[in-house]
């Protein structure tokens, strides 16, 4: 008996049928897709840095080294399992060309390197360790074969000597865009080779016994005055920077999926009480004959159960079928996962877990049968809402709406319970399209950089530590085409940490004011006795605005106060800024950060002081911007297409089951005013104008929510790669204009499709004395 009613019913309501299989499809789907992204990445990530044995600990140096001192501080500390000094030979871009392609415009700081003996292994795209690399092949950083820069087999040329690309390198510590260096395999000869050609710079690199002590490590490292002449990473960091790209999506794939179950919820909502207004009679029927409720229920339930069971499968089908597209960059970069073999088996509990709860959903929205009243039932053939009749607003008094579009108005303000459902679905529909746009818009834009440490200037210009700089500030002074520059140099000094003992801290030192970044807490130092620290730094140290932090400089202590801490991605997220003048320490790198009067010649411009000046690497703000985030920002803009296209195609399904069950429930009403001569468009019109007028209220506050609950969510997750205080950087046509439009556009045909049926309606059969 159960079956024949299921399918008679189904076979009635096909339309609403496959629609709410549709919504349990596509929830389960983003829930299994989350879920299996989420395991594979992080599989990857154990397995790639397992394999490749990342260091715990890494210094990178420039200048004089001390190989004597470093052997016998790792032999001395008792945390130490391994270290080595490995040698990266850093070269202009302009020497490096990978098939047909210059790395001139790199923005990356290009070198060579032989395998490593210890650990910091370059992989092959197998996973396999790299070995017996022979003279005259060249192993390339993968990143190059996912812009197409080059291809194996093709040629290189590296300072006129030429190489066969042999294939393509992972490496666990420079993968990541936001990593500023990349690294080339060579062998021992070709090295050697080709030494004279670039500058020597060293990588300092530990592997300890205990991880969980690496704070201890990096305290004694400093207060042992070893080399520290560059960055300073950790595993952590090294782990956050390859987990980045994609995680960015996983976590806009999971936000997404969260709020389309909501919506799944709801959307069953809608046909159940759909489905109970076309029953009703017939619900009252089974009441007056002694039916039980649970009986009653059993039949609903059955429906549900079925279609929430062929929903999720074909969910998991779904989720296998687009797992491969979203996999391809995790399997290129960071390799195959060890979790893989159990991803699917976590993604099938994810969908279990969702069709269990909207079988309970179902149980529970299936009590109100309780409610029914069978006479009620029998008497009228559809439920008696109570409502307010919105007495403020007369169709007597109105004079700014037509009378259908008042009708429509004043009937939602009349009934708001009944549309409060289908404007919390709209609300997240608008939400769904316009955060991951406005993250997208925020993280593309130039203005960004802001929040990574970094000011908003057009060309950047860097030294290291024994170019000679002042020629080129001469230069840019003089050159009229320029309308404000700065210049920082960066320096190495001891600050004492609260236990007493000294650590190496990374001061920036010069004008903060000429290109100012945003500051989460404070403001930029301006006078001598000031300093700003990054997010990281703070929070190493301890410290808090106004408080006091002390320098040691050349022996002696300098008491300066914390007026801002800001965010940074640049040099392991550990830096400060201050403006005090100091001879004593040693430069390690020098800044230009120049603004041009003409924007349309940063390009000329860019290529002029390279050229003139080919010790430096100078580079186009905004091509720096896109080359360090590019996979990001690549990820996040596929994220938020797709969410965009599920917002619309819920917004359309939504609509259209809510005006069916809307039409259900207002039969007699419909009938009514037919029998007052309104046609069939006037009563049309009169639905448009509730759809239009709630989705406006949707849309409105929907974008109100997108950017204050949205903006927090987008912060939380933009602070995973060092950007502690975040504000979104809207564009306003596509949020304000363009997706305001699309919802609009696309309800109006959801509602058109939803109301046909209105037409049909007899009065005969639908006014009851």
């Amino acid at each position: 008996m159960y079956f024949r009613i299921l399918r008679n019913d189904i076979l009635k309501s096909k339309a609403i049928t496959f629609t709410t299989m549709i919504f349990v499809a596509a929830a389960s789907m983003l829930v299994s897709l989350a879920v299996i992204l989420a395991v594979n990445l992080s599989g990857a990530l154990d397995t790639l840095m397992t394999k490749s044995e990342t260091p715990h600990f890494m210094q990178m140096h420039s200048g004089d080294i001390d190989r004597a001192r470093l052997k016998s501080f790792a032999e001395q500390h008792n945390n130490v399992e391994e270290y080595q000094v490995v040698e990266f030979l850093g070269m202009d871009g302009a020497h490096i060309i990978l098939g047909d392609n210059s790395l001139a415009d790199s923005v990356q700081d290009n070198g060579f390197s032989l395998q490593n003996e210890k650990f910091d292994y370059l992989l092959d795209l197998n996973g396999k360790i790299i070995n017996n690399v022979s003279d005259g092949e060249l192993y390339v950083p993968v990143t190059f074969m996912k812009d197409s820069t080059v291809q194996v087999g093709e040629k290189a040329v590296i300072s006129g000597k030429e190489f066969t690309v042999a294939g393509f390198l992972r490496d666990s510590t420079m993968n990541s865009s936001l990593s500023a260096s990349k690294r080339f395999l060579v062998s021992n000869n070709d090295f050697a080779e080709i030494k004279d050609f670039g500058s020597i710079e060293y990588l300092i690199e530990f592997r300890l016994k205990d991880f969980s002590a690496i704070g201890e490590f990096e305290t004694a490292y400093a207060s042992a005055g070893l080399e520290a002449n560059g960055p300073t990473v950790t595993y952590t960091l090294f782990k956050t920077m390859n987990a980045i790209s994609d995680g960015m999506m996983i976590a806009v794939i999971l936000l997404v999926s969260a709020l389309v179950v909501t919506i799944a919820f709801m959307c069953i909502r809608f046909t159940l009480l759909a489905k109970i207004e076309d029953d009703y009679r017939e619900i009252g029927v089974m009441k007056a004959i002694g039916m039980r409720i649970s009986d009653i229920k059993r039949i609903y339930l059955a429906k549900y159960l079925g279609l929430a069971a062929i929903g999720s499968i074909l969910g998991f089908i779904l989720s296998v079928m687009f797992q491969g597209v979203l996999l391809e960059n995790i399997r290129l970069f960071i390799g195959e996962s060890k979790n893989s073999s159990y991803a699917n088996v976590l993604g099938v509990i994810g969908i279990l877990l969702v069709f269990l709860a909207i079988i309970a959903y179902v149980n529970g929205v299936l009590k109100r049968f309780r409610k029914i009243s069978a006479a009620e039932a029998l008497r009228f053939g559809t439920s008696q809402v109570k409502t307010n009749d919105a007495k403020r607003f007369s169709l007597v008094r109105n004079r700014l709406f037509s009378t259908n579009v008042f009708l429509g108005i004043k009937d939602v303000l009349a009934r708001k319970k009944l549309y409060a459902t289908i404007l919390i679905v709209l609300v997240i529909s608008a939400f769904i399209i316009i955060v991951p746009q406005n993250l997208h818009s925020t993280i593309s834009s130039k203005s960004f950089i802001q929040y990574m440490g970094i000011g908003n200037y057009d060309m950047r210009i860097q030294a290291n530590s024994s170019d000679n700089t002042d020629e080129i500030e001469k230069t840019i002074e003089s050159d009229d085409a320029v309308s404000k520059y700065a210049v920082l140099t960066t320096k190495t000094f001891k600050v004492k940490a609260r236990n007493g003992l000294e650590e190496n801290i990374k001061v920036e030192l010069g004008d903060h004011s000429a290109f100012p970044i945003e500051y989460s807490e404070g403001r930029a130092p301006s006078r001598d006795d000031e300093i700003a620290l990054s997010a990281i730094n703070a929070g190493e140290l301890s410290t808090k605005i106004d408080e006091i932090i002390t320098l040691v400089i050349e022996g002696k202590e300098k008491k300066l106060t914390v007026t801002g801490i800001y965010s940074d991605v640049t040099n392991g997220g550990k830096t400060a800024k201050a403006v005090f003048t100091d001879n004593s320490a040693k430069v390690m790198w020098t800044i230009l950060c120049v603004e041009l009067l003409d924007k349309s010649l940063v390009d000329r411009k860019v290529a002029e002081y390279s050229d003139r000046f080919d010790f430096a690497k100078t580079s186009d703000i905004d091509k720096f911007v896109s080359q360090t985030l590019g996979s990001t920002i690549r990820s996040v803009e596929i994220a938020s297409y797709a969410a965009v296209t599920v917002a619309l195609v819920i917004t359309v399904l939504v609509t259209i089951l809510f005006m069916k069950m809307l039409v259900a429930k207002d039969r007699p009403s419909i009938a009514i005013m037919k029998a007052l001569g309104f046609t069939n468009s006037d009563i049309r019109a009169q639905y448009v104008s509730r759809s239009v007028f709630v989705l406006i209220v949707g849309i409105i506050l929907g974008t109100l929510l997108a950017n204050t609950l949205g903006e927090f969510l987008a912060g939380v997750l933009i602070s995973s790669f060092g950007a502690s205080t975040f504000n979104f950087t809207v564009n306003p046509f596509t949020a304000y204009l363009l997706s305001p439009l699309m919802m609009i556009f696309i309800a109006l045909i959801a509602t058109m499709i939803g109301t046909s049926s209105a037409g049909q309606i007899k009065i005969s059969e639908n006014i009851k004395e």
